[in-house]
């Protein structure tokens, strides 16, 4: 195994490959090679994200990368500029292809510091999805607490399907997250079908619901695996969602106006051992099943580039 300085760029056989290390006055973060995810992210040595360990392979994907879709595509097929496409079934209990193309490649270090960390990859042509898309993904730490931003360059010579998502689990403290308060400023929602996991019908209104998150709310034994929509949002167009274990400690999640959607997931169909031991706050730029539902709204010109940015910080 080799081993260079702690402030610098860990490479391993470890199964997520390469680990960077970034630091900024009590924080701590672990961006790794594959997938391009984010493995570990404390403060004060309070653990904000629940990660997994350096000699695991990355589970329920957390800290994942989620590109050219997040979420689900139904069967893994749809259509597109009058062609029809077959993606792998990446999730063979429920027939869909998940979480995009990326989340076991390799991403290539683009730039470093004490603070950050750039990486990036390619999406080659392959069935299913014959396009060419150029991805990076800057982790920050800095007073504001841990920054991403991500993009995307369509380089083929023709529009192509886009979406993309990210996976962190906020942790909840020790133990379970019913005694959690969770905050998510969303006005609508999709309900989702109990066996494929898709969106089915329209977006309905949260208020007086079960999913009614607008203000700090016990979690309790709520069941979530649900995509919002209309966020409030403040002036500069951030939505903000907040997460508040039983000893107090806060961990807010902001994303802006580049993530229209948002995922949270409490964990209820994971192995036992990692069952409601987090939320999943997965930003999305695109609803689940998009290519099928919502076409126009992931079409990437050719050479059009996109940048989206989220954060978390811990008080």
């Amino acid at each position: 195994m080799l081993t260079f300085n702690a402030k610098e760029s860990r490479l391993d056989t470890n199964p997520s490959g390469t680990q960077h290390v970034i630091s900024f006055a009590e924080q701590y973060a672990v961006v790794v090679e594959v997938g391009g995810g984010l493995r570990e992210y404390r403060v004060g040595g309070v653990e904000v994200l629940e990660g997994y360990a350096e000699d695991a392979m990355c589970d329920g994907a957390r800290g994942a990368l989620l590109a050219p879709w997040p979420n689900r595509i139904a069967g893994g097929r749809y259509h597109f500029d009058g062609r029809s496409y077959q993606l792998p079934i990446t999730e063979p209990e429920r027939g869909n292809a998940i979480h995009g193309l990326v989340r076991w490649r390799p991403w290539n270090l683009a730039g470093r510091s004490d603070s950050s960390v750039s990486l990036v990859t390619r999406i080659h042509p392959e069935p299913g999805y014959p396009f060419t898309v150029d991805l990076g993904v800057e982790y920050r730490l800095d007073d504001t607490g841990l920054r991403v931003q991500t993009s995307a360059t369509n380089l083929s010579g023709t529009p192509c399907p886009f979406g993309a998502g990210h996976h962190p689990y906020l942790s909840g403290g020790p133990g379970r997250i019913g005694g959690c308060r969770l905050q998510v400023p969303a006005r609508r929602y999709f309900e989702s079908g109990r066996e494929s996991m898709l969106p089915v019908g329209t977006l309905r209104e949260t208020g007086g619901t079960p999913v009614d998150f607008t203000k700090p709310r016990l979690i309790g034994k709520r069941v979530l695996d649900t995509c919002f929509a209309d966020l409030d949002r403040d002036q500069s167009g951030v939505a903000w969602i907040h997460l508040v274990d039983p000893a107090g400690g806060r961990r807010s999640l902001w994303i802006d106006g580049s993530w229209r959607f948002l995922q949270v997931f409490t964990g209820d169909t994971l192995p036992p051992a990692r069952r409601r031991t987090g939320v999943a706050i997965e930003p999305m730029s695109c609803v689940p099943d998009a290519f099928n539902s919502h076409p126009e709204e992931v079409l990437l010109g050719p050479g059009q580039t996109i940048t989206m940015r989220w954060g978390l910080r811990y008080q």
